[in-house]
């Protein structure tokens, strides 16, 4: 007998321990979504919402945040506690410096963590769906509309309200933003314009739509969250602004992409400097 309670016990703690192994194994890799972060009170609040959109639509996947300045949690403080497997989503609309340079450099800050990083979030169809929803509610009349002409499409213009960055990827990528949202508006010119970098300015993108007879100019807000730009760019909008991509379901689900997209490529090598896609 105590033999056989001596063999059932070891068949028991075996059955046990694989299946702690299995459930680790099964367990989604952290899913950490990086914000630039913003003296804005707004923008924090704005992506917590966001991130709460996305938790709803994935339960179970654990969901963290990471700054790269301005707000708490820092990115290297979310690294520094987490352990086992991490997908780092930029909150970001564009490459640039935070992409190819600050996001890489917390990651090989963190060898203790199998870690893949994420595309920024543009450009992608699913960020011109969120742009024209915030143009809509805004109150902007789009040349169509549920199948009917509402105004004179040669009319009407938009300016892609950006951030703006020294690296020319970052102004392709929000250029082919631009080409994605004027294609869902049906045809409608929408030009970039910056807060800051080489320009054009936003003020500077208005006059090159009205100096093509485009006089219902509407700025998009091409940012992730409210924050300086973002009240800089609506501020020098000729007309209707509209707000912040946000927590717009859209870009929820295009989170939620990302994360798998790079779960589809290798983890990254220590020191990190490449980015997944």
């Amino acid at each position: 007998m105590t033999r056989f309670t001596t063999q059932l016990t070891t068949q028991l703690d075996r059955l046990g321990a694989h299946g702690v192994r299995r459930g680790r194994r099964d367990r989604p890799p952290t899913l950490v979504a990086v914000a630039h972060g913003s003296r804005d009170p707004e923008a924090l609040r704005t992506v917590t919402a966001l991130l709460d959109r996305v938790r709803a639509l994935r339960p179970g996947l654990p969901v963290r945040l990471g700054h790269i300045e301005l707000n708490q949690p820092l990115l290297s403080d979310t690294l520094a506690a987490l352990r086992g497997e991490v997908v780092l989503v930029p909150l970001l609309l564009s490459r640039g410096y935070h992409i190819k340079q600050d996001i890489p450099d917390a990651v090989a800050a963190a060898p203790h963590l199998t870690a893949r990083i994420a595309a920024p979030l543009g450009p992608d169809p699913l960020l011109a769906e969120a742009l024209d929803a915030r143009l809509a509610e805004a109150a902007y009349a789009w040349p169509m509309e549920a199948g009917r002409q509402t105004s004179a499409p040669h009319r009407a213009g938009v300016v892609l309200a950006a951030a703006g960055s020294r690296d020319p990827d970052a102004a392709l990528d929000t250029a082919r933003t631009a080409a994605l949202l004027g294609a869902r508006l049906g045809g409608v010119p929408v030009l970039p314009g910056y807060a800051s970098g080489s320009g054009p300015t936003v003020p500077e993108a208005v006059r090159a739509l009205a100096a093509l007879g485009r006089d219902r100019i509407a700025v998009a807000s091409y940012f992730t969250a409210p924050g300086r730009f973002a009240t800089q760019c609506a501020n020098a909008a000729p007309g209707v602004a509209a707000a912040p991509l946000g927590a717009h379901p859209a870009v929820a689900r295009l989170v939620l992409r990302r994360y798998e997209q790079a779960l589809a490529s290798a983890p990254l090598s220590h020191p990190a400097a490449t980015v997944g896609v």
